[in-house]
């Protein structure tokens, strides 16, 4: 049996039905993230687990145990918000300490538990700041000690990363992860950005207009996407969706796997740019993105645009003509409606 179950969970709000019928199961100390663009209810999922949200239908149980009709605060999970909600007159320790001291923990005990957790999370030197003294990232940490000091069942982290510039973001993604291998926790993790679910997550659940549309880890999701939707959402840059009638050189390299109203999906290192002269499919490159390690050509290829990556750097410019070809042994297919008919056959 699953450690958290959601069986059938709907969510209405008024005439809106934002959760559609999920079905998922938990294992006890995963990592899980979920991921999908804005609106697709990956946030409101996580409240009815949380219990900030009622369930419209559906079960939700926790250990054996039915959570569906408990309120937030018997339900043995501790969630860390986007926002941190730290209380700006408390200390660090006080805040870390708050929901333990309203549960009546002995003084002693309360203290062994808020100096591991800060220790953990090397805020030690900072317990008797109060948040305004603190760095985003400090913050961040203190909201993640407070839910660490409970010893909950789940940990629910909601876009935790959101507030934070982009070296602060890898800094604590990092430590999140460390973090949870040390405690051995539960965790569901929320966000948008599918570099942190593909860094982060043990499975990564993708979310779309309420509901699931796969489930699996974060190289299952790369290599076998079910559709359309994950092939382009999982992976950055996305997925290159070329429908069958727009390159046919290309199509034919498919043979007769690929029905006509069908598509290609090519992963943008799927894809290479020689001189003209060196063969492949006449193309103009648009844009270079030089990123260090990799590089991103931009090409358009009789007025569709592909994106090419590669580790070596270019001398291309905006406007040289080049040939593009591809590996077809790394091809996706997808049918008419959008769903995976065959994956490349190196990772089959």
């Amino acid at each position: 049996m699953a450690y958290l179950e959601l069986n059938a969970i709907h969510k209405r709000f008024d005439d809106v039905h934002v959760i559609r019928g999920v079905d998922l199961q938990i294992q006890q100390g995963e990592f899980i993230v979920f991921v999908g663009p804005s609106g697709c209810g990956k946030s409101t999922m996580l409240r009815l687990i949380a219990g900030l949200e009622s369930t419209t239908s559906g079960s939700l149980m926790l250990d054996g145990r039915d959570i569906t009709q408990l309120p937030s605060g018997k339900r043995d999970l501790a969630m860390v918000f986007q926002s941190y909600a730290l209380y700006p007159h408390m200390s660090v320790f006080d805040n870390m300490s708050f929901a333990l001291k309203l549960a009546g923990v002995p003084r002693d005990e309360i203290r062994q538990k808020v100096e591991r957790a800060a220790a953990q999370l090397n805020l030690t030197q900072y317990l008797t700041r109060t948040p305004r003294e603190l760095s985003g990232g400090q913050r961040q940490r203190v909201a993640i000690g407070r839910a660490i000091v409970r010893a909950p069942k789940v940990f629910l982290f909601d876009e935790p990363l959101s507030n934070l510039d982009a070296a602060l973001r890898g800094n604590t993604r990092v430590e999140i992860h460390k973090l949870h291998v040390s405690l051995g926790a539960t965790t569901i993790y929320v966000t948008h950005d599918q570099v942190e679910a593909m860094t982060l997550a043990d499975r990564v659940v993708v979310f779309k207009d309420g509901l699931i549309e796969q489930v699996g880890t974060p190289l299952e999701l790369y290599d076998r996407p079910a559709n359309q939707f994950v092939a382009q959402f999982i992976g950055m840059p996305s997925m290159n969706m070329v429908s069958a009638d727009a390159i046919p050189a290309f199509s034919a390299r498919a043979g007769d796997r690929l029905t006509r109203d069908g598509f290609l999906g090519i992963r943008p290192e799927a894809l290479r740019v020689a001189a003209p002269a060196d063969g492949g499919q006449p193309a103009r490159v648009d844009l270079i993105e030089a990123l260090g390690a990799d590089t991103l050509i931009h090409v358009d290829l009789n007025g569709v645009p592909l994106v090419v990556r590669q580790s070596e750097r270019t001398a291309l410019r905006a406007g040289d003509a080049v040939g593009v070809d591809l590996d077809p042994a790394q091809l996706h297919l997808f049918d008419k409606a959008g769903q995976a008919v065959a994956h490349p056959v190196s990772v089959q």
